[in-house]
């Protein structure tokens, strides 16, 4: 009688059914992990449009705040070079969105508006919000107070809250 070497079927199906039990653990945490670092991301790119808000403010005083994200950024294609349509304060990715895919499966708006003081925008709004409840479920707004102000919620995460007022009364971000 010969004796037969490798895996027996048993063998083999054993090892697969550790392996697809190790993936049904490993697979819900590192989710969970990527919408930590989608959440972690958009309250950090909500305090860099918040600063360059500010800056655009300063750099374009007749203007004041700018209008939407839009001239806070640049082009994709060209190099940017600083003016009240392309300020240069924040990355292109983040000023268009990526050209609707949002970024780090977050969306992004701003507005500014003259509260009927003075001339220019005198103050602004911004927020993020997720493109889906998978990529995070968290929603984040700014105002011109520099606050970036949190609604964890997986209903409010996927809807755009650019209301001044809505804004202001959320609670502030935790750090």
């Amino acid at each position: 009688m010969r004796k037969e070497k490798g895996f027996s079927l048993i063998e083999l199906l054993i090892v697969v059914a550790i392996i697809l039990i190790i993936a049904a653990i490993a697979i819900p945490n590192l989710m969970r992990a990527k919408m930590a670092a989608n959440t972690s991301s958009a309250a950090a790119s909500e305090r860099s449009i918040v600063t360059a808000e500010v800056g655009y403010s300063a750099a374009f005083p007749s203007i004041g705040y700018a209008l939407t994200l839009g001239p806070l950024g640049g082009t994709w294609a060209v190099q940017c070079t600083p003016s009240s349509a392309t300020a240069c304060l924040i990355d292109s990715n983040l000023s268009t969105n990526g050209n609707g895919a949002g970024k780090s499966g977050y969306k992004f708006a701003a507005v500014g508006s003259n509260n009927g003081v003075g001339t220019g925008n005198n103050q602004f709004v911004t927020d993020a919000y997720a493109l889906a409840v998978t990529t995070g479920t968290t929603a984040f707004c700014a105002t011109d107070d520099g606050v970036v102000r949190s609604q964890p919620s997986s209903a409010a995460a996927t809807t755009q809250t650019t209301v001044y007022a809505t804004c202001q009364g959320l609670n502030p971000l935790q750090n």
